[in-house]
């Protein structure tokens, strides 16, 4: 028989896989000895029964679940629905990968009237009985039985206006027993049924809610956006309440053992006294920092400080942990490895390294590539900032520059955004319903909350800009509209924001570019170190390479030269060779179109310094590059003689049916060999020229014919570019060596490369084109349905994002292995924009790739991943 639930004492930290990672994380504290509420985890492989079984709980399962039930009421001496020592639990989601505020929780679970009449006469403290009790119906009404949270909301409103007070612990025990009421008559006319009162019953709604929420809105999203497994599943993690909302001499936190905004090694945190820890991630009221804990209850705050080093110890890495602290008592909920900025992520880690608690593989081990990106974008410019005056100043929950039109709403948001528009979303609070609004925003500020709410968590796991806790904001959401700074803020006006700061400023601010340096700087040496597999950038400027160079790019992995001929007046002499009638005409336009090229390609070798540098030849069908506008029509007519009516069949001559497998690619070299001959002579000129100007540096040109599927077809066009490019070498008297290779983006070639490879020098696969082809996709329009295939499950993410191993990556394996039992040097690398994605670079080093090539800004993560890679291998 499988074990499907475990106590926690039968746990351990390996356990993960199995108990999710609150779950594996009580079970170690519980070893360690640490004050924790007892209680047990159902695994996640019961999640994923449960979802093969129509969403239900099998018998076995129940029957281990009530077994537990059983051994947790021997435990803490208490039982469910008992009328002397009731037993209340909090029922909580734990994947294995965290995934903060995505899933659901519900708290004080087996109160009934007959319990709550217990446990007020028992503590005392009626007050305190009922504000458990009106949560908990509120929790298992909204995440239960979905009957949404703003009904209870309302009523709890109008609770506080009519006694004329504004914070929810005014209210008395009288009040709290009516709201008590009121919500279960909202309950029972939304649902036609009666609050259920017995705990087994509660228990196994709650348990079912939370396998439920495994698969809600928000997180199937962010499972997408971190790459988590929809296979997983979540733990389900039954624990004792332990209450922080018992009075004064109660309350509840969150705190990490370091800054997770800056890594700065200090204890951070806050809480709330006489609250439910929903109450501090909420950010329904401002809680105070986690110092002043230790003028409130110094020994408490003495025993939470030194369980903070032991944790920090045993983990190695900055925690994140939740407390309760029930009449004096310290009880500790929860610990994990604690969400950070890209910029704390690489304190800490070099902090640990000089502290000897980790070493340099471990310190490169423990940041997230994708994170990386929030410091390779722009920040505000320090000029600007200092002539600048902040209209107001709230908390830096997480850094960056933001600067937007403002939008009130995560649907708002999403939709400007999808326009292009540069948003920044402005909320009272944010919940985890907002996810793709914030996804969508440059940043994101709240008059509500504080370091520790949702926006501030969320935003430092998405590497967004976060102010939070802004009480200077006077917001009035349903009009959308807000007033700060003696000014009245509407939607699409400009606002600023440094969530490094906390500094808020009216309109735009000009940002400057990032640089690697400190610990940054740091850790990609460590990378360099570890990884075996090059990174090349995908670059068709000299800027672009400039800044790949600077960010550590080792060669150019993909120039697009038909990016190079829509600067100035080049347009027009590719327009005219487009529209050329003859042979000579097409020439007498590439001649105008050479010596640019060829600039071109001497400031691409400049930049890159001696390393290599891939220059793919024309790619894209020819209409793209021909005019629309009337006036540009009748200059091109001009130009060349003929009549706008003839550049106009030109035009419509050049229409296909299906440009993505069209005129295109090699195609165009085997119609009009003549562009390639030119390319070809570009490259080679620019190279001499180059080696000339620099001798101590390497320059070998790779030629890279695009779209080849046969052997004869590329063996075709390699023969006018080999005779050019060695007329070339020959006139100037050089001892040039360049190598002609081909980019795999057809599925033919890959089933063919070791024909193909009898022609092409080197392989890059253009996995962009390769995924379209394989899945006969178009990457343009795919949008209009991949939601609804994430909503059925069929897909788990974006093909174009994220490399499908299965089908494009089988391929590529076979390409490698076909490609390189004809030619054993063959060198091969991918320049696809998955080579920027952690995940799909993973694989690529697993296959055996030479290099990764990516856009400029995504060096570093490439370079990170790579590194990561390289050591899991091991």
């Amino acid at each position: 028989m499988a074990k499907w639930v475990y106590l926690f004492k039968e746990g351990n930290a390996t356990m993960k896989n199995l108990l999710g990672g609150k779950g594996a994380n009580l079970a170690e504290m519980t070893n360690l000895g640490l004050p924790v509420p007892q209680g047990f985890t159902i695994t996640t492989e019961a999640c994923t029964q449960y979802y093969e079984d129509d969403q239900q709980i099998n018998d076995e399962i129940m029957g281990q679940i009530m077994d537990a039930i059983v051994k947790m009421e021997e435990i803490t001496g208490k039982k469910f629905g008992d009328t002397e020592n009731p037993l209340l639990v909090s029922v909580r989601s734990g994947a294995r990968a965290s995934m903060p505020g995505m899933m659901d929780t519900i708290l004080n679970l087996g109160l009934n009237e007959e319990v709550v009449d217990v446990i007020a006469a028992k503590s005392g403290n009626p007050r305190w009985a009922w504000d458990c009790y009106r949560r908990f119906i509120q929790m298992y009404s909204d995440v239960v039985m979905e009957v949404g949270k703003k009904y209870f909301e309302e009523l709890i409103d109008k609770m506080k206006a009519d006694r004329g007070v504004t914070q929810d612990v005014e209210l008395t025990a009288d009040d709290l027993k009516e709201l008590a009421n009121q919500f279960k008559a909202e309950y029972k006319e939304k649902l036609g049924q009666d609050f259920p009162t017995d705990p087994k019953e509660q228990l196994m709604g709650a348990i079912k809610a939370v396998f439920r929420s495994w698969d809600n809105p928000r997180a199937n999203v962010y499972r997408r956006d971190n790459d988590i497994p929809y296979s997983w599943g979540t733990a389900v993690n039954v624990q004792m309440m332990a209450f922080g909302n018992m009075g004064e001499t109660s309350g509840t936190g969150v705190a990490f053992t370091r800054n997770p905004a800056t890594g700065e090694k200090k204890l951070m945190g806050e809480f709330l006294m006489n609250a439910q820890g929903e109450d501090v991630v909420a950010g329904v009221r401002t809680p105070q920092h986690i110092d002043q804990l230790k003028d409130v209850m110094p020994e408490v705050y003495d025993q939470f400080v030194e369980i903070c080093h032991t944790l920090e110890d045993h983990y190695r890495d900055m925690q994140d942990m939740e407390f309760t602290i029930e009449d004096k008592h310290l009880y500790m909920l929860q610990t994990r490895n604690g969400k950070r900025t890209a910029a704390a992520a690489l304190k800490i880690a070099c902090d640990l390294v000089d502290e000897g608690m980790i070493t340099e593989d471990k310190a490169v081990l423990m940041i997230d590539p994708r994170n990386l990106d929030s410091l390779l974008h722009p920040q505000f410019d320090a000029n600007a900032v200092k002539a600048a005056t902040p209209i107001a100043r709230a908390l830096a929950a997480a850094p960056g520059a933001a600067s937007g039109k403002v939008v009130f709403t995560a649907d708002d948001a999403k939709a400007w955004a999808e326009k292009g528009e540069k948003i920044v979303l402005v909320r009272l609070e944010t919940s985890p319903e907002d996810i793709e609004g914030m996804k969508a925003a440059q940043g994101i500020l709240t008059a509500r909350g504080g370091m520790t709410s949702h926006a501030a968590v969320v935003a430092r796991g998405m590497g967004t800009c976060c102010v939070s806790g802004c009480s200077d904001i006077v917001m009035d959401e349903e009009n959308k509209v807000f007033k700060l700074g003696g000014k009245e803020y509407h939607e699409g006006d400009v606002i600023s924001f440094d969530g490094t700061t906390g500094n808020i400023y009216d309109g735009a601010l000009p940002t400057v570019d990032a640089t690697i340096a400190g610990e940054f700087g740091r850790i990609m040496e460590w990378a360099d170190k570890y990884r075996t597999m090059k990174v090349r950038t995908n670059a068709d400027t000299p800027e672009d390479a400039k800044k790949a160079r600077e960010l550590g790019a080792e060669g150019i992995g993909l120039c697009r030269t038909e990016h190079m001929f829509f600067a100035g007046d080049r347009i027009d002499a590719f327009r005219e060779m487009i529209c050329a009638d003859t042979l000579e005409e097409r020439e007498a336009a590439l001649a105008k179109i050479l010596p640019v090229q060829q600039g071109d390609f001497e400031a691409l070798y400049e930049a890159l310094e001696g390393n290599p540098v891939t220059i793919r030849f024309l790619d894209p069908p020819l209409h793209e590059f021909v005019p629309t506008e009337e006036d540009d029509i009748k200059k091109l007519a001009d130009a060349q003689g003929k009549t706008v009516e003839r550049i106009k069949e030109i035009i419509d001559g050049l229409h296909e049916f299906n440009p993505m497998m069209g005129h295109r690619g090699l195609r165009l070299a085997v119609t009009y060999p003549e562009i390639a001959k030119m390319q070809t002579s570009a490259v080679i000129r620019a190279a001499i020229n180059v080696k000339k100007a620099h001798p101590d540096w390497t320059i070998k040109p790779e030629i890279m014919i695009p779209l080849a599927g046969d052997k004869k077809e590329l063996a075709y066009v390699k023969k006018f570019v080999v005779e050019t490019a060695d007329a070339e070498i020959a006139a100037a008297g050089s001892d040039m060596e360049y190598e002609v290779g081909t980019m795999i983006e057809i599925p033919r070639a890959a089933l063919t490369a070791d024909e193909i490879a009898k022609e092409a020098e080197f392989f890059c696969f253009g996995t962009n084109d390769l995924t379209q082809m394989t899945y006969g996709f178009s990457r343009d329009d795919a949008g209009k349905f991949l939601d609804a295939y994430y909503d059925a499950k069929i897909f788990e993410s974006d093909p174009f994002s994220r490399l499908d191993q299965d089908g494009v990556g089988k391929l590529m394996k076979m390409a490698i292995e076909l490609g390189k039992k004809t030619r054993p040097e063959l060198h091969i690398g991918i320049c696809g924009e998955h080579g920027g994605d952690p995940t799909s670079v993973e694989f690529c080093n697993t296959i055996g790739l030479d290099y990764v090539s990516c856009s400029p800004f995504r060096v570093p993560i490439a370079k990170l991943a790579a590194a990561q890679a390289a050591l899991n291998s091991k």
